[in-house]
């Protein structure tokens, strides 16, 4: 008996230190936010393989920022975010936390598969030395590859997938108290902006831009209802 309580007491613990975790990290994605939109507005990325070899030959970090090093970063942490809402929200639906979980992490690597960054730097550097015509062109080419993987199925995948994600998830807050409505109303019209990737031109890049909105002030609010949860006594 006494070993059965230990092992809740340690479960118990193990989740409140996922809850924690998680609003640490959904403050840290919420800082890179403007950071990022910041440098696209500074510096706008460039639009073919050329200019981006020359951008990283300029400044290897612009061009490492400008084909989403901090996104690269954020969804890492993003991983976290969805342990400490599963951790906080399993109670009130473990079969849909579990299926949110998964597509989350699905589309999370999805996402990295459509990252090409560090490609771009490496075709950069092999574009410079390159002695001939020949394997300047052949550089090119494999940059314009590059850049289409970047906004492809890979990347629309994601994308959906983390929409859906996210409106499992705010489906599952309003069955239960242990985060308020308007956090789940918050995340409920993030996710819908969301189900248009920012590839479909002009339209999901409207889109895309209005989700950051609704989606940094449900980050916040998950992000104190998490620490508040980790710090509850038992």
């Amino acid at each position: 008996m006494n070993n059965q309580i230990n092992i809740k007491m340690e479960t118990i613990d193990n989740l409140k230190g996922l809850c924690k975790i998680g609003g640490i990290m959904a403050i840290v994605i919420i800082l890179i936010i403007p950071i990022q939109m910041s440098i696209f507005i500074a510096w706008p990325p460039p639009d073919n393989a050329l200019s981006f070899f020359n951008l990283f030959q300029t400044n290897w970090l612009l061009g490492l920022l400008s084909l989403d090093l901090l996104y690269i970063l954020s969804n890492a942490l993003l991983i976290f975010v969805y342990l400490g809402l599963y951790a906080a929200l399993r109670h009130v639906n473990q079969a849909y936390m579990t299926i949110a979980l998964i597509l989350g992490f699905v589309g999370i690597a999805a996402y990295y598969a459509s990252s090409v960054a560090f490609e771009m730097l490496s075709l950069s550097n092999q574009y410079t030395i390159a002695e001939t015509a020949e394997l300047k062109l052949q550089c090119l080419t494999s940059g314009q590859t590059m850049l289409l993987t970047y906004k492809g199925t890979a990347f629309d995948v994601y994308y959906v997938l983390n929409a859906i994600t996210l409106l499992i998830i705010s489906r599952v807050m309003f069955q239960d108290n242990t985060f308020s409505k308007s956090t789940a109303i918050w995340g409920l019209v993030s996710g819908i902006l969301m189900l248009i990737p920012t590839t479909a031109g002009t339209i999901g890049l409207t889109f895309g831009i209005a989700s950051l909105i609704p989606w940094t002030v449900f980050s916040i609010l998950i992000a104190k209802r998490l620490f508040k949860l980790s710090n509850k006594n038992t």
